[in-house]
């Protein structure tokens, strides 16, 4: 089984991390969190809701948004639109109102349009707005995805391993925008393999091997868990 009696809790606008080996389950978790896999066994339970078997768009109309391991741009799409289109699921207008252009509807496209403008500028990509999303760099394209998960407004977000690929400097970056992000009162919960940034940002972490939680607390308590040290390491090591 990729999961195995795991069981945590997130507290609103903290920082958790999921973190452990390749295939330790990490990215499963959460595409059990989002619905994208069926969850065989347990509850998953979101504001006292029990969201166990709903599938994913109803997790989005709740406040539940998620990035992805590998990049999930909309690459024939334009940077703009594709945080554009992350607010349909706020989206009030119905059917008739979009097709015959009302003015609630056209309202509507104005403050999506200022809302995605403003996300960009958040992150200095006002500039590129109509640039095709597949022609920005690596770190940019990665921005991209979470500004657009952000334009659901999510209650809580889910990163799957937002720094990978990343130099340094990119990295020190994506720490800042994970701290603006909680700083809005989003709750996070984040999977990464960089260490430095996991320390960082991290208020709890709970670490996975096997599919089976291991350890968790905070960051200094959980690097020197001896159980976390032998799933990365193999076993204990004596400093000289």
């Amino acid at each position: 089984m990729a999961i195995v009696d795991l069981s945590f809790e997130v507290e609103p606008g903290r920082i958790k991390s999921i973190i452990g080996p390749n295939g330790a389950g990490k990215t499963t978790l959460f595409n059990l969190i989002t619905g994208v896999h069926p969850v065989s066994g347990g509850q998953i339970v979101f504001q006292g809701k029990d969201i166990t078997h709903q599938k994913p768009h109803y997790g989005a109309g709740i406040g539940i948004s998620r990035t992805f391991q590998t990049i999930e741009l909309f690459g024939n799409m334009n940077v703009l639109e594709n945080i554009m289109v992350g607010c349909h699921s706020r989206f009030k207008s119905g059917l008739l109102a979009s097709g015959l252009r009302l003015p609630r509807m056209k309202k509507e496209e104005a403050e999506i349009y200022e809302n995605s403008m403003k996300l960009l500028g958040r992150v200095g990509l006002s500039s590129k707005a109509q640039l095709p999303a597949s022609s920005l760099p690596l770190g940019e394209q990665k921005t991209l995805e979470i500004l657009r998960a952000l334009a659901t407004e999510p209650q809580l977000l889910l990163l799957d391993e937002p720094a990978a690929g990343l130099n340094e400097s990119e990295t020190d970056g994506m720490s800042e925008l994970i701290y603006s992000i909680r700083d809005q009162g989003i709750t996070i919960l984040l999977v990464e393999h960089d260490m430095r940034l996991i320390m960082k940002v991290s208020d709890e972490i709970v670490v996975v091997n096997y599919g089976q939680k291991i350890a968790e607390g905070p960051p200094d308590v959980v690097q020197s868990d001896s159980l976390v040290i032998e799933a990365y390491l193999g076993g204990e090591i004596d400093y000289a």
